[in-house]
């Protein structure tokens, strides 16, 4: 694999088909040809950055289909990356942080972070989580539900002053505009689907992670913490995610 300074590399793709491709944003240039390797013979087209500043760049001017990058960068690091792509985009990305650093995986998940892995990692799982947000993206984009016979295909969800429209990933709170991710619009999509109803953590893991990637209980917690932030801020009364502490969380239809 070759580079040219910071610039994106994008293989040839091998079949006719679309190739999904991949963002790989690291300072360490045997991290990204290891991984860039990896994924190109999994059929996905890589674009590797070995720093942030390049990466923010090329991330909102053409984004991928998915992000992967490490928390600890030279010039822009991984956290400040995220703060800034947020500011435009809800591209999904995976954050790579160090063993054991609590503190950066609930910075980054509270920064609107998709996923985190933990170094070291296994190829193997990295691409697992890969297929599961790319699987979880889908239906948002084709506007398929994701509960056959749960309702018509693409329909908008009303409940009171929150509007959903999965065909279009779009969201709205008094008719204001509330950007989400795909794993935010997932887990709100959980609880407003059944207004009242009470969602346990594992539930809404189920919601948002289906493919039997593990999650734990401050994962599913920062996302909904997230969620409030953002509706806070087209409304500060926003009270809809109500949290049942023990059980786990509602949405109030009002």
């Amino acid at each position: 694999m070759t580079h040219s300074g910071d610039a994106a590399h994008e293989d040839v793709a091998r079949t006719a088909e679309p190739r999904r491709t991949i963002a790989l944003v690291d300072d360490d240039r045997n991290i990204l040809t290891t991984l860039s390797i990896a994924l190109q013979a999994e059929g996905y087209a890589t674009r590797v950055y070995s720093d942030g500043e390049a990466a923010l760049k090329a991330l909102t001017e053409n984004p991928p289909d998915l992000a992967v990058f490490d928390i600890k960068m030279p010039r822009m690091d991984g956290m400040e990356l995220l703060q800034r792509l947020r500011a435009t985009s809800d591209l999904p990305v995976i954050f790579l942080t160090s063993k054991d650093e609590e503190q950066d995986e609930a910075a980054g998940l509270a920064l609107g972070a998709d996923d985190y892995i933990t170094k070291p990692f296994s190829q193997r799982l990295l691409l697992a989580r890969i297929r599961a947000i790319l699987r979880r993206a889908a239906p948002l984009v084709a506007g398929a539900p994701r509960e056959p016979g749960a309702r018509p295909e693409g329909s908008v969800i009303e409940r009171g002053r929150l509007e959903m429209d999965p065909s279009r990933h779009r969201v709205t709170w008094d008719g204001q505009p509330v950007s989400l991710t795909v794993t935010e619009f997932l887990i709100l999509e959980a609880l407003a689907m059944r207004p009242g109803v009470i969602k346990s953590r594992n539930q809404l893991m189920d919601a948002a992670y289906p493919d039997d990637v593990f999650v734990d209980d401050r994962t599913v917690d920062s996302h909904i913490k997230r969620l409030r932030r953002k509706f806070r801020a087209a409304d500060p009364e926003f009270s809809a995610i109500e949290t049942l502490y023990g059980a786990g969380y509602s949405y109030a239809d009002g």
